[in-house]
């Protein structure tokens, strides 16, 4: 091989690159030829016309001299006027010849000689074959009559006097700037401003009217009243702006007809400069200019880049980045490919935003766009997807466009991106904070079906709120609910923190729950200095740093806060009654009355994954003492924690042996063996051991392996969870991942039915009689409505379908605009709706950006958008950690020591706790949960409606109460005979409630004597009582409906031949109403049936130090593989 080697022999020097380089000093020895390509430029001409013309540079400084000769040859005019001596008389002669000093004469026909030169110089280089096109051009004519009589007069020096018109000289001057703009824009390679090259041309050609008009009547009035130059401007500007004194006016008819041809030249020119003026300022305003480098260096901005801007969007986007005090002096770009739309404009044009926002129509894709928005000096790019559109998939591809395009033009501008699939979240990894919006859809559907109204509970946390909504409220639900709606998650630094700073070196339960009790903040995570990760809930074995940066949930935060002193009360023998109602006990009074008899022993059996044991002490126990809850210790002691088997379910220790050995055959823990798509975080989760073939998913149709047909068949133990969507997408993992986590009992695994189309029949084949929630996505198809907020209807309209039919039925839905959310379960005459309604006008006349949050279908956690998960990106500038808070908590992400959200529910066994403060305690001490809100649920009264509408009505009228209510029995009594007529004439009269009156002489009997019957009261009591019969009849015929309905689910249920048990047709929900309390007072009594959030430790971290962790083994695996995936 050697040998081989050796003789191949070199490269010529003219192939080798260090000779490409250096030069091939061994040319000459050659017999090569060198050619040399001129590409015709190697003739006079032609090196002339690349000097004169096509140079940018040389010819900038060409044009430049040019208008500089032009200037100068207009000011020796002016001078020479000004020397000039009037003469005496009136003859003609005095306009053709004037008196011209010599020196004045020989600079005057330096000049002309010099500007002939050059036009024809010009004229000659950029000649084409036609010789008349350049002679007949305007500014070669004004270069002759102004340049040749002067070079005539030095062969004729009788001449020399002669009267020349220089002044024209300006024309000349005006057309050399407009050329002399386009080349020095050229040489500096900057897009010229069309606006302010038509605005330089107004202006000099104004001038040069005016000029021109000086010179002219100066001159002609030489035979008349002798004007000066002074005199003039004042006649021309008096002429000009239309207001005529009359005190200077021209004599000779020579000078008379000059004005009226500088009028007419005023007339047709400056109109037309006008209307492309107006017309490119016009475009200017649509476009939105440009955002000066001056401004973007000494201001701070932000860029919003968006598909199509709408009028939510926009406001939602102010109202949240402008909430933040240290982001009032930011000023806010948006960079739009389309028009401004109408309603923007208008908002736009309020003075609060038209001196912050800017508007600029232009794409992302396009350098020259991103400069005008000086993107590289911005300090974020917020780039958004259109969700209206139908293939969301295209609007992801222009997002992943837009996001390189700035990426590549502003590599340091941090990026902020929103996703639509989460299957092309990859493709924008290099992002500093990207929301993938079915991620976050499909979680928290997923765990509004195991914690009710998680949606609500992410809503409020991710909006800014002063927590000042519905405090005007008569309800007390709507002002402790707004109250709370104001916390937010904060940030501080432990050793920089007075809430926290005392709490150093002790474990996270301890401090969480003492900060708690003191100052009312709810401790909900950390994060090391030396690490990216944030912890929830890490648990007590977690020792507090003073380096750790702590996440807490309060009204506001700490900075803003201010402490006041209290001395401490002094101590009374006498018992409180602060146990039977509403304690007003400072908190740390009411702490400290608990357990100072005695304390239970702390917890040390292993806890169970389904929820903390609340239970009440020993009867024993019950007769000495009164209940007490152990401490919360300061650092978790070891021995008192014993470890687990996790990837065992503690949670059935209950169960049988038989059952515990099918469930163990039939499930076990790990990781999904398959991802949807690159990105995707792994879940550890229940598995089936071996894989359903794919005939055995369809739940309506048989096949080998059984022979089920609708979901009653299958015998499920749980109730089901039905999806109703479009299609099954990769966002339907992040559904089903939550509900299969591993630290959910396995006997509480409810079933997953994906309904990808909702007719009756597949409803009831589904099991939609015995489900616990029916989920509906919103639907992609809609989006081609052609009115943006009729996205919905059809899923509104599918909803309240549903509602009528299975009233008992949980339903989540999801919608695309949160201004529909007032039409789920709509009701058209509730009073308690329409008083919502009201409540919700004002709050946004109040400017509140959760105005919609009274809604009961919201409050209660049935449906939520996902747009308003829009203010979570935003939010992100000041948070940064927002968005991992988020995923944490909807478990789209899990990080080895972080906790969980979860909820357990207050029992009877419970209510010995009394207050929150109380559970809080029991819960940190016992299983070392965090508690975060509550999820209440009360009775709503039919009185409420007309108390709302009628509170101050009822207050004066009081007096006749006892009347009223004698009057109201007996109606009622008439009412119901009169709905049993109706209801035995409904087969011929169902849809005509006036013809049932007029034909039925009954009917119209007992409606005279109700009406009677109502006259004779007072008119005080007459509008009272008919809202209350209105209600009361509205009650009956909603009965009498729903009976209908009833019947005809049945018989739709026995026509597919199933089982009608279970159908409750009375069982409904419109008596009830939730809402959410986040991180309520310590002194909030608990109720039964509430529903406590809890951040629960993670169970793995409980793991003995001594044995290989599996978790961190598998996890170890899957991110390697994940990692080579995305490389991939």
């Amino acid at each position: 091989m050697v040998d081989l080697e050796s003789e191949v022999p070199p490269l010529p020097p003219r192939y080798r690159f260090r000779d490409l380089l250096l030069g091939d000093q061994g040319w000459q020895n050659d017999d090569r030829v060198q050619v040399e390509f001129y590409m015709n430029e190697n003739t006079f001409k032609e090196r002339l016309k690349l000097f004169f013309i096509k140079n940018q540079r040389s010819s900038l400084r060409i044009r430049l001299f040019n208008f500089s000769l032009k200037l100068l040859s207009c000011l020796l005019y002016i001078i020479r006027v000004l020397l000039e001596n009037p003469s005496q008389g009136n003859e003609w002669s005095h306009i053709f010849w004037v008196n011209r000093s010599l020196p004045l004469w020989g600079l005057q026909v330096s000049v002309a000689l010099i500007s002939l030169f050059e036009t024809i110089l010009l004229g000659y280089l950029s000649y084409k074959g036609n010789i008349w096109e350049q002679i007949l051009r305007i500014p070669f004519i004004l270069e002759i009559i102004n340049a040749v009589p002067f070079i005539i007069s030095i062969f004729w020096p009788s001449l020399r006097n002669l009267f020349v018109p220089v002044f024209l000289n300006c024309w000349l001057a005006k057309h050399a700037l407009e050329n002399m703009i386009n080349d020095l824009h050229r040489a500096i390679q900057r897009t010229q401003s069309a606006m302010f090259n038509q605005v330089l041309i107004l202006i000099s050609t104004l001038l040069c009217l005016i000029f021109t008009c000086i010179c002219g009547i100066q001159h002609l009035e030489r035979i008349g009243k002798k004007l000066n130059l002074f005199d003039s401007l004042y006649f021309c500007i008096v002429t000009f702006s239309t207001v005529g004194f009359g005190d200077v006016t021209p004599e000779t008819w020579s000078s008379k007809l000059f004005v009226v041809a500088m009028i007419c030249v005023a007339l047709v020119v400056l109109p037309i400069q006008f209307e492309q003026l107006a017309y490119l300022w016009m475009e200017r305003q649509k476009s939105g200019g440009n955002y000066s480098r001056h401004r973007a260096q000494t201001e701070k901005h932000v860029v919003l880049c968006v598909s199509s801007l709408k009028i939510d969007l926009l406001m939602d986007f102010l109202n949240e980045f402008y909430a933040h005090p240290r982001l009032q002096d930011y000023y806010v770009v948006i960079l739009c490919p389309t028009e401004m739309d109408v309603q923007v404009r208008r908002v736009l044009q309020i003075p609060m935003w038209s001196q912050r926002v800017i508007y600029l129509q232009g794409s992302a894709l396009k350098d020259q766009d991103l400069l005008r928005a000086k993107m590289d000096d911005a300090e974020a790019c917020f780039i958004l997807s259109s969700r209206c559109e139908v293939d969301r998939t295209s609007s992801d591809h222009q997002t992943i466009l837009r996001a390189w395009a700035v990426k590549d033009f502003a590599p340091n501008c941090p990026l902020y991106v929103q996703i639509l699939k989460p299957e092309n979240k990859f493709h924008i990894k290099f992002a500093d904070h990207v929301v993938c919006e079915e991620e976050f859809k499909y979680a928290m559907l997923a765990l509004n079906c195991i914690c009710p109204a998680t949606s609500t509970l992410i809503t409020l946390l991710v909006h800014t709120s002063r927590g000042q909504e519905g405090q005007q409220s008569p309800e007390q639900w709507q002002k402790i609910y707004g109250r709370c709606s104001g916390n937010e998650v904060y940030h501080i630094v432990l050793e920089e923190s007075t809430f926290f700073a005392e709490y150093e070196g002790k474990s996270f339960t301890y401090a969480s729950f003492h900060a708690h009790k003191k100052f009312g903040v709810c401790l909900i995570g950390v994060r090391r200095e030396d690490n990216k990760n944030i912890l929830l809930n890490p648990g007590p074995r977690y020792i507090m740093n003073a380096t750790d940066i702590c996440f807490y949930i309060n009204i506001t935060k700490e900075e803003n806060s201010a402490f006041k002193n209290q001395d401490q009360q002094k101590k009374s023998n006498v018992p409180r009654s602060f146990y039977h109602g509403p304690s007003r006990l400072p908190v740390h009074s009411i702490i400290a009355s608990m357990g100072t008899v005695a304390i239970d022993l702390q917890d040390t059996s292993c806890r169970s994954t389904s929820g903390p044991t609340l239970s009440l002490p020993t009867e024993g126990s019950k007769e000495i003492r009164r209940p007490s809850i152990a401490p919360v210790l300061e650092v978790a002691d070891t021995s008192s924690i014993q470890t687990c088997d996790l990837l065992s379910d503690q949670s059935e220790d209950e169960t049988t042996a038989d059952e515990e050995t099918s469930s163990n055959l039939e499930y076990a823990k790990g990781y999904p063996p398959y991802s949807p798509y690159i990105g995707s975080s792994p879940t550890f989760c229940h598995l089936l051991h071996e894989k359903v073939p794919f005939c055995c998913l369809r739940l309506d149709k048989s096949c080998q392996h059984n022979y089920y047909e609708d979901a009653k068949a299958y015998g499920f133990k749980n109730k089901l969870i039905i999806v109703a969507a479009e299609t099954a997408g990769n966002g339907l993992y992040n559904f089903i991942v939550p509900l299969r986590a591993y630290y959910r009992p396995k006997k509480e695994l409810n079933p997953i039915v994906l309904l990808l189309d909702n007719p009756l029949d597949d409803l009831l084949r589904c099991g939609v009689t015995f489900a616990a929630n029916m989920v509906v996505v919103d639907k992609e198809s809609t989006m081609s409505a052609e009115e943006d907020y009729m996205a919905d209807a059809k899923t509104i309209v599918n909803v309240q379908t549903l509602f009528r039919l299975f009233s008992s039925l949980s339903i989540i839905t999801e919608l695309t605009h949160p201004a529909n959310m007032r039409f789920m379960q709509f009701r058209a005459k509730d009073c308690y709706s329409l008083a919502l309604s009201k409540l919700e006008k004002k709050e946004r006349e109040k400017g509140s950006n959760l105005a919609f949050m009274f809604r009961l279908p919201f409050a209660a956690g049935r449906v939520f958008s996902i747009s308003m998960l829009d203010t979570l990106l935003y939010q992100s500038f000041v948070k940064d950690y927002m968005i991992s808070i988020t995923r944490l908590l909807l478990g789209l992400d899990t990080t080895p020591g972080s906790g969980f959200l979860c909820s357990m529910k207050i029992t009877e066994d419970d209510l010995w706790i009394r207050t929150y403060a109380r559970l809080y305690q029991k819960l940190c001490s016992s299983t070392g949960d965090v508690p975060i809100g509550i999820y209440r649920t009360e009775s709503q009264k039919l009185t409420t409606s007309e108390d709302w509408t009628s509170s101050l009505v009822s207050r004066k009228y009081s007096v006749n109460h006892l009347k009223s209510q004698i009057s109201i029995s007996v109606e009622e009594w008439e009412d119901t005979k009169d709905s049993k007529d109706q209801s035995h004439h409904r087969s011929n009269h169902r849809n005509s409630t006036s013809s049932d009156q007029s034909d039925h002489p009954l009917l119209r009997r007992k409606s005279m004597q109700w009406a009677r019957r109502l006259s004779r009261k007072g008119p005080k009591h007459s509008g009272k009582t008919a809202e209350k019969i209105t209600q009361q009849r509205l009650n009956l015929y909603r009965r009498s409906e729903r009976q209908e309905l009833a019947e005809l689910v049945k018989n739709r249920m026995k026509h597919l031949g199933l089982s009608t048990v279970g159908y409750d047709e009375m069982n409904d929900h419109q008596s009830t109403l939730s809402y959410i309390l986040i991180n309520p007072s310590p002194d909030t009594r608990l109720e039964l049936n509430d529903v406590v959030y809890l951040i629960r430790p993670d169970p793995l971290a409980y793991l003995p130090n001594s044995e290989p962790s599996r978790k961190n083994s598998i996890c170890n695996a899957m991110g390697q593989d994940s990692r080579e995936e995305t490389q991939l």
